[in-house]
Order: C-alpha cells, then structure tokens, then sequence
C-alpha cells in the first residue's frame, strides 16, 4: 500500500466517523475539512456505497448515516487514550454523580476494546493522576444524564426547586442548555409558570421528572441567547 493510498483509507475511515456523528454533511465541508477537492469526495462516497457503507442523500443537502449502522470500533492511540483517561480524573471532580457514572462506564468500554499494553497503560496513568480540587468526590446533584436527553429530544422536565430563599417551587420548564460553573452546574430552560428564560441551578433541584410531552425548540443557539439577554 503506497502513501496515496494509505491516505485515502485514513480519510474513507474518517468519513464514516464524521456521518456517525454528524446528522448531514455536504460534500463541500468534507473536502474542506480533508483538503480535497469536492469531486474527491464523490469518489470517496462511491466507493464507501460500493463497499456497502449505507449512505443516504437528503434532498441535494448533504449526506447522513442509515439509522443504526455503526462501524466496529476503532483502535485508540496511546496518545488518544491518555487523553480519555486524564478527562476521566477531570470528570471524577464534577459534583453530579449521574455524569460522572455514565462517563466512567463509557471509559471502561473504551479500555476493553485496548490492547493489553496500551490498556496496562492507561491503567498507570488512572493510577497515578490525581487533581487537588473536590478530594472527597462530594455529590451535589444527579440529574445532568437525564436533563441531556430532554434537551436533546425536546421533551419537557418537572421540577421541585428550592431557591437561594429556601422556599420551594414546582415547575415545568424547556430545558435550553446546561453550563458548569466552578461550583456546579446551572440549567437554562423556558419556565412556564414565569413565561420566560431563568437559570437554576441543579443542586437546589431536589426532585426531577422528564414528561412524555415535548416542545417547540428554541429558534437560536446559546450564543444568540447570550446576546439577547446578557
């Protein structure tokens, strides 16, 4: 295999990551993005349908992924799982317990799939990474796995939140979008009852349901709320 063609696996390999986590790409922002032209890129697709990768134009837009296929996964360098590992210990500090859960499993999933020296490896580096900040690994919440799939699917959440007065309030909001603080995590969401945008913060909520029921998304991106609001 010559450098050419080493190089268009690297990027055929590539192609298929990026229609697995992209909803639709177009031609144009590949070529972009490997530094082709766009006519390489229709080559590359081809080939990939030719080899059975199911992939699926959207009305002349771009192309995605057939729902459920997925490529087996693929080998990490020594670099890459290091990196994992050393955001592992950063998420070992957050204070919401769901997040830290559903992350330390997706890590141990991605160490079977390690050889064993690598896995050996990044075993050490866990071993022996510590930061200094939330020692005790105190919890102050546990709802940020749960509020990431509303948020993502639109469906609306109940609440029972305690304000920095102490008195408590039932609410049904959109969620919007989620920001860490040094402290903790806020949650921005559309409050019904109050007909407007508020901040609260997942440690004062003390109950929390995802409803079947959705809504509307929001019409702008978190920075355009920034600028609205701020």
């Amino acid at each position: 295999m010559n450098d050419n063609d080493t190089k268009r696996l690297s990027r055929l390999t590539a192609i298929i990551t990026q229609l697995q986590t992209t909803r639709l790409v177009t031609a144009t922002n590949l070529a972009e993005k490997f530094s082709v032209s766009v006519r390489t890129i229709y080559r590359d697709i081809r080939a990939l349908e030719q080899a059975g990768v199911p992939i699926l134009t959207e009305g002349g837009k771009g192309y995605y992924m057939m729902d459920g296929y997925r490529l087996p996964p693929l080998m990490f360098t020594e670099k890459q799982a290091n990196a994992l590992i050393l955001a592992e210990q950063l998420v070992l500090k957050n204070k919401d317990q769901s997040f830290v859960n559903d992350y330390c499993d997706a890590i141990d999933k991605i160490k079977a799939i390690l050889k064993e020296s690598a896995k050996s490896k990044a075993n050490l580096l866990g071993d022996r990474t510590r930061f200094d900040q939330n020692i005790n690994r105190e919890r102050s919440s546990n709802f940020i796995s749960e509020l990431q799939y509303a948020l993502t699917n639109f469906l609306l959440i109940s609440i029972d939140y305690v304000n920095k007065d102490n008195l408590s309030s039932k609410r049904t909001v959109e969620p919007f979008s989620l920001i860490s603080t040094t402290e903790n995590w806020l949650l921005i969401a559309w409050c019904r009852s109050r007909k407007e945008f508020r901040y609260f913060r997942l440690d004062r909520i003390s109950k929390m349901e995802v409803l079947a029921e959705k809504f509307e998304p929001h019409k702008m991106t978190l920075q355009e709320y920034f600028d609205k609001f701020y």
